[in-house]
């Protein structure tokens, strides 16, 4: 299963930590996209950012 994830909020003024989780996951701007694998690592920092992100699931192509 992967996980789309999408920047929709500002960094700008954040928490050092909740910075340096996005830098991370890939999100540097605002409305950019990573793609991830579903695990638990990826899940604590989606976590950590909830208020920042938006998430997607994608279904995986058989």
């Amino acid at each position: 299963m992967k996980l789309e994830i999408k920047l929709v909020r500002s960094l700008i003024g954040r928490k050092p930590n909740q910075v340096k989780t996005a830098k991370a996951l890939g999100l540097t701007k605002i409305n950019s996209v990573v793609v991830k694998e579903k695990n638990e690592a990826i899940l604590g920092m989606i976590k950590t950012i909830s208020h920042l992100i938006e998430v997607t699931e994608i279904a995986e192509e058989v």
